[in-house]
């Protein structure tokens, strides 16, 4: 049996090896590192794949994020709610820009933003939403939409982890993740569905005027050189960046296909066993053959008999990675505990970290590792 990885990016790349290492060489012969031909066509590319106006590449997913709220005009004190249950750089960008985070717990079944949660944490001083698609799967958008007009706020989608994942509103029109708000963003980091060979990200919109604005911020301000028309970064997605995305966006309908059989084939190994929760889907329950709202960016389980921090051991002792996202929640983070919290406002998250593990999943697991996986967790936790 091959050696399992929690990623296996190298064998993915094997399969397109001949394209990106052209698309690098074409990169290094023109010597266009930085906003050259790769970036502008990948923009459009991505664009087309989206079916948005506007893709804006930047140098990173935590940076997209900030650069979306700097875009929107959000000031220091403005209240921004986002989810206790995510990756610390949705929380840190608020901070960063002097903005007040307002943390939320999640739902028990998708690990996405708690509506009702939402609506209780609303207050004069909230000026936006982050909604994040946590492990692949689309947070309730139509809701969060209708919440966000009723109150005037904007809606900055947390895509990192769910590009080409769709949303299928009530009247059964789809959406692509990301596209739905007034802003979304999303990472390149490697071990994402869509990932480069180091750091990148993009902001997508469909507002002209936001786009505009979000484009200067990525370039120092600028929109003619050396006129700094408004307050910016430097974060540009670099050329040969670029044009591995251009070699991969081609086949991710393909690697979010190839996760959710993966997924598929864990549901249905691990269907009778009583001690473990295994993820849903959104739009279909069990995740059937046309499931398309959950990319799994991840494939985390909820171990329901105290045994989880055993079994995370076992599948190590046994050459399985695996790894718990997320063992402490924002609100408990030294960088962001505040007096405000009340650990009643958070049963799912605290129960979450106690209960959640993550197996190995990309575009390369054979069933041979699948039946290995699922036949070592299912006999630990008989």
């Amino acid at each position: 049996m091959k050696k399992i990885q929690m990623v296996d990016l190298q064998s993915q790349y094997q399969k397109i090896k001949d394209i990106v290492d052209t698309s690098i060489q074409e990169v290094l012969n023109s010597s266009a590192y930085v906003n050259g031909p790769y970036v502008k066509e990948f923009q459009a590319d991505l664009e087309k794949y989206l079916d948005v106006k506007h893709v804006i590449p930047c140098a990173n997913g935590t940076d997209a994020l900030q650069i979306a709220m700097m875009g929107l005009g959000l000031q220091p004190g403005d209240e921004v709610i986002t989810v206790d249950f995510t990756f610390a750089a949705t929380v840190e960008v608020i901070g960063l820009l002097n903005l007040t985070p307002v943390l939320v717990d999640v739902e028990p079944d998708s690990f996405n933003i708690d509506i009702e949660a939402l609506k209780k944490a609303i207050t004069p001083k909230t000026k936006a939403i982050v909604p994040v698609h946590l492990f692949g799967q689309v947070a309730n958008m139509e809701a969060i939409i209708e919440i966000a007009k009723e109150h005037n706020l904007f809606v900055i989608e947390d895509n990192a982890q769910a590009i080409g994942a769709n949303y299928t509103f009530k009247d059964g029109t789809k959406q692509k993740a990301g596209t739905i708000g007034n802003v979304g963003t999303t990472s390149f980091f490697p071990s994402k569905n869509l990932g480069c060979y180091g750091d990148g990200g993009a902001i997508f919109t469909n507002d002209d005027d936001l786009a505009h604005i979000i484009r200067g911020i990525v370039n120092h301000g600028m929109y003619k050189r050396y006129y700094h028309d408004v307050v910016g970064v430097n974060s540009r997605l670099d050329s040969i960046q670029a044009a591995v995305l251009k070699a991969k966006l081609p086949n991710l309908d393909a690697y979010c296909n190839a996760r959710r059989d993966a997924a598929r084939y864990y549901n249905n190994a691990f269907a009778s066993n009583e001690n473990i929760i295994t993820p849903t889907s959104s739009s279909c329950g069990n995740i059937c053959d046309t499931c398309d709202c959950h990319v799994f960016h991840q494939y985390t389980l909820q171990i329901t008999n105290g045994k989880r921090n055993e079994l995370h051991q076992h599948l190590l002792d046994n050459n399985i990675p695996n790894a718990i996202y997320y063992p402490v929640p924002l609100h408990k983070q030294k960088a962001y505990a505040d007096e405000r919290y009340n650990e009643d406002d958070f049963s799912v998250t605290n129960k979450l970290i106690d209960t959640v593990i993550s197996l190995p999943m990309h575009t390369e697991l054979d069933e041979e590792q699948l039946a290995f996986i699922t036949k070592t967790v299912n006999d630990f936790l008989k």
